[in-house]
């Protein structure tokens, strides 16, 4: 099994003291949305960093990465290109998904220049607090090499998958992890460019925290402590009310700038697709 060192000790940088936020099941567009406003505030100093939890609707999401498109193998759900790395993937109920907003510190010793602002170990962090929080489900998981994401300890199924974006050093996008996931829906798609099958979740694997059978709503705080311990920071978890995020989900809810949705391979755009924007 991998073991890793959370972001902020390999810097040697002390934690830092931040808040995780659960907005329930959101719009995708919404919190796509929410995202660019909690990075401008957080550019700004207005804000602490930020872990965003939440579920989405059934939506397809595709990264940077050229491949994506052509391993989106049907159109039954929403698709939308967005800035975050990686390939195609999908979000749906049952998954937990993870937006860490995060501003990335320069180091203080000489020895690392890079601190935080070293993009590998951001995500091998994310990798880590991930598996951490598995394991108190009681599935060990591990690395499996040259993939990105979270796979079981014989490294044949996916549980989570990642991919971020940064901007002047303020991360945003994150995670999926699938936690109670219907996986007949990854069908639509070859997540990251692999089979559908490969794809797991907790639930699937027998997890279970303190007796009880996996669930979203158990994993929050779980969730936000392996992730906070891994980045180096607190993530105390908080209601909307309480963080100082209404004044912005109100703004996004009522102004969703939805990503642009995907073009076929002809460049016509996707039904689903106008449809969300309609």
């Amino acid at each position: 099994m991998a073991v890793g060192t959370d972001l902020a000790s390999s810097a040697k940088l002390p934690p830092v003291a931040g808040q995780a936020v659960y907005l329930g099941r959101i719009d995708y567009g919404v919190a796509w949305k929410l995202q660019q406003l909690v990075v401008e505030q957080r550019q700004l100093g207005q804000l602490s960093d930020t872990l965003l939890l939440c579920e989405h609707g059934d939506v397809i999401t595709v990264g940077r990465r050229q491949t994506g498109l052509s391993n989106v193998l049907e159109r039954r759900f929403p698709v939308f290109e967005i800035e975050r790395g990686g390939d195609v993937t999908y979000h749906g109920p049952g998954q937990l998904v993870g937006y860490p907003i995060v501003a990335l510190r320069p180091s203080e010793d000489p020895a690392q220049p890079f601190g935080e602002q070293d993009l590998h170990a951001f995500l091998r962090a994310l990798e880590d607090g991930l598996m951490e929080l598995c394991r108190g489900c009681g599935i060990v998981c591990d690395r499996k090499p040259r993939y990105t994401g979270v796979w079981t300890a014989d490294l044949r199924f996916k549980l989570a998958s990642l991919g971020v974006a940064v901007r002047r050093w303020v991360t945003s996008h994150g995670f999926a992890l699938n936690v109670t996931t219907d996986l007949t829906r990854f069908f639509a798609i070859n997540p990251c460019g692999m089979q559908a099958e490969v794809m797991s979740s907790l639930a699937q694997l027998g997890g279970q925290r303190d007796g009880q059978p996996v669930s979203l709503q158990g994993l929050l705080g779980p969730c936000a402590q392996a992730i906070g311990d891994a980045l180096g920071r607190s993530f105390p978890l908080r209601s909307v009310a309480d963080s100082g995020l209404a004044p912005l989900l109100q703004e996004a809810t009522l102004r969703p700038e939805l990503p642009r949705p995907a073009l076929d391979r002809e460049g016509r755009e996707g039904q689903e697709g106008l449809d969300r924007l309609t």
